[in-house]
């Protein structure tokens, strides 16, 4: 039997990876700057009754980047945008924080030093940090109630810059090098600044 002629034909190949999808439509981005004030929760709930965002800011279906925990003041961004949050709070994007510390004592080079080198936590090594001694910045606010001081034990100031943001970091770094810290105040995340805002205040930015 003779056989006939195949044509040559393209043959169509399908490709099993999905189809590109069509992003959703999102609601306008939202980037706010707010100055927690001291006894303040990071989030908009609260069962127990406690002092909470919604206390201070209106708007809605924000979440804050990173943690500022409740005995702590000062930057708390909040977004609806997950890449700029995760810029400002995922390690691996090495974001610089910087904060002022008000501790009990007055700590020595030595005591810096290790600090900067990275210090040994419970939960791992800490990435290498900023920190000097400075003076109490004068922009900052009377802090409501005020710090329990020991008259028989001096404080200082320090400006720390850290990388990371592990639990109560620099309460536990500064507790670890023999300094406990009395006040935490976190003046920036990036480029993003406290400016002038007042405890209490927030503003909305826009944000490139």
């Amino acid at each position: 039997m003779t056989k006939l002629p195949v044509k040559n034909h393209k043959v169509k190949r399908f490709s099993s990876r999905p189809a590109r999808e069509i992003p959703a439509v999102k609601s306008p981005r939202k980037v706010l700057l707010f100055n927690k004030p001291f006894d303040v929760l990071p989030q908009f709930t609260d069962e127990a009754g406690r002092t909470t965002l919604k206390d201070y800011i209106s708007v809605t279906d924000v979440y804050a980047a990173g943690r500022l925990d409740r005995d702590s003041e000062g930057l708390l961004v909040l977004t609806n945008d997950g890449p700029l949050q995760a810029k400002l709070t995922q390690p691996g994007k090495r974001t610089a924080k910087i904060y002022y510390a008000q501790v009990e004592g007055e700590p020595d080079e030595q005591a810096l030093k290790a600090f900067r080198l990275g210090l040994e936590l419970k939960d791992g090594q800490t990435l290498p940090a900023g920190i000097e001694r400075v003076a109490e910045p004068d922009w900052l606010w009377e802090r409501v109630p005020p710090i329990r001081e020991r008259k028989s034990i001096p404080t200082s100031w320090l400006k720390i810059t850290l990388y990371e943001g592990k639990n109560r970091q620099v309460r536990r770094m500064t507790a670890h090098i023999g300094y406990p810290t009395l006040r935490l105040v976190r003046y920036s995340m990036g480029e993003l600044t406290l400016g002038d805002l007042a405890p209490g205040q927030w503003k909305e930015i826009t944000y490139e």
